[in-house]
């Protein structure tokens, strides 16, 4: 176990090089000067480059690469060019956002998910089965950001049940979380359609192995095969996919942000592309990749703790 976990651990260190490398270098060749677009059209060459060189932007590409990730690996990710403050303060004001989201999308994912995959496997070709299948289908064509502009228009336009966007802080924990449902339904339902066709998928090939037979010729009931071999066995290949799910409810909520004018990380990095304000873009994406690739080192340790086998690998 613990070579596979050091093997485990390699790869997230060379993944996360690659990462850098990858993000720096596709933020540097997107057009457009910080400089000039933060004194607009109007100012002067003498002007800019005073700014540029006050914002490090004349040293070469090399020397900007190492000084960011030095600074990366001591905690500093630098200071925002449009707002001149720390890009660590702006980070955690919105982590604190998009991270309960993502938990908050993933456990209605979850419990969507693992009831109807199990409920459409037991009973397999029933009108049940083709019900839930068809739901799962819908949900997997339909993005989430169609999703999140519908349940505005019923929930918080017609209905009034929600507010139409915004958060109004942790100060009371009960109103974030209301405003935080419509979001987090957003992103879950699509996520829940993946992981219930997952669900299924994987415990109809246990439902057909051998020793799930062994098990009902031993006298055991169905339900307590199902729960005792069966669902464990199954778990493995949807652990992947939370960890994935996960990955992307972080990383890639920056549409439904924008459509309920949540002030998280995703928006934070649309409005930094926007100012181009290079360095926020660089840090949060860094950051975010990070998290992924840390979610995933998880996931590839719990799949061995479930799965002995794997730990040779």
């Amino acid at each position: 176990m613990l070579r596979y976990t050091l093997s485990r651990l390699q790869s997230l260190v060379l993944s996360l090089i690659a990462a850098s490398i990858v993000i720096f270098l596709t933020v540097e060749i997107v057009p457009g000067d910080p400089a000039s677009y933060m004194l607009g059209l109007n100012a002067s060459e003498d002007t800019i480059a005073a700014l540029r060189d006050q914002l490090g932007l004349n040293v070469p590409s090399y020397q900007r690469y190492w000084n960011w990730v030095s600074s990366l690996l001591h905690g500093d990710f630098g200071t925002s060019y449009t707002y001149r403050t720390p890009v660590s303060d702006m980070i955690q004001d919105r982590l604190w956002i998009s991270l309960p989201l993502a938990i908050y999308a993933l456990f209605l994912s979850t419990l969507i998910a693992f009831p109807a995959g199990i409920l459409a496997a037991t009973h397999r070709g029933s009108f049940t089965d083709v019900l839930i299948m068809g739901f799962t289908q819908l949900g997997v064509a339909i993005p989430n950001f169609w999703f999140a502009m519908l349940m505005v228009l019923l929930f918080a336009i017609n209905l009034q049940w929600f507010s139409a966007g915004g958060f109004p802080g942790w100060e009371n924990p009960l109103l974030a979380i209301k405003s935080l449902t419509l979001p987090a339904i957003a992103l879950a339902l699509p996520q829940a359609s993946i992981l219930a066709r997952i669900m299924r998928s994987s415990l109809l090939d246990i439902l057909s192995e051998d020793y799930i037979r062994t098990a009902r010729a031993k006298g055991l009931t169905r339900g307590q095969t199902l729960y005792r071999h069966a669902l464990r066995n199954a778990l493995i290949p949807v652990l992947t996919i939370i960890g994935l799910q996960f990955s992307f409810l972080m990383a890639g909520a920056i549409i439904i942000e924008n459509v309920f004018f949540l002030p998280g990380l995703g928006r934070l990095v649309f409005q930094a592309i926007t100012q181009r304000d290079l360095i926020v873009v660089e840090s949060v994406v860094m950051l975010l990749v990070f998290a992924v690739i840390l979610v995933n080192f998880a996931v590839d340790i719990a799949y061995a703790i479930v799965d002995p086998r794997l730990r040779g690998g």
